[in-house]
């Protein structure tokens, strides 16, 4: 709640107009439930952007956001207990997706190698 939900909201819903920047530059946080596109991008990047940031996970070197990295404030396991609890708020169609998702990009990164 304390670092999430402050931003993402308790119901995952984000903030308004999330697809606009605002006067500064920045993108309000986006939902991560089903409106969102957070079930668009595979469990490793989910879990990158989380602990690095946005802009190292991405390698978008100027790219402007308040979101901050938080490797040194949450272990791995919290990062994937958040992400978890995210997921399993989404009906059971996006979750199969995303499970199609992972599996896809999983035999791309295992066939780079």
């Amino acid at each position: 709640m304390a670092h999430c939900a402050s931003c993402h909201g308790r119901n995952l819903e984000g903030q308004p107009e999330w697809k606009s920047q605002d006067k500064d530059g920045f993108l309000p946080a986006p939902p991560h439930d089903e409106s969102g596109h957070t079930w668009h991008h595979p469990d490793t990047l989910l879990f990158s952007i989380t602990k690095l940031g946005v802009a190292e996970a991405a390698n978008l070197k100027d790219y402007k956001t308040r979101m901050p990295a938080f490797g040194g404030i949450l272990t791995d396991a919290e990062i994937i207990a958040a992400l978890s609890y995210i997921k399993s708020r989404w009906p059971d169609d996006m979750r199969r997706r995303h499970d199609e998702l992972n599996r896809v990009f999983a035999r791309r990164e295992s066939s780079a190698r």
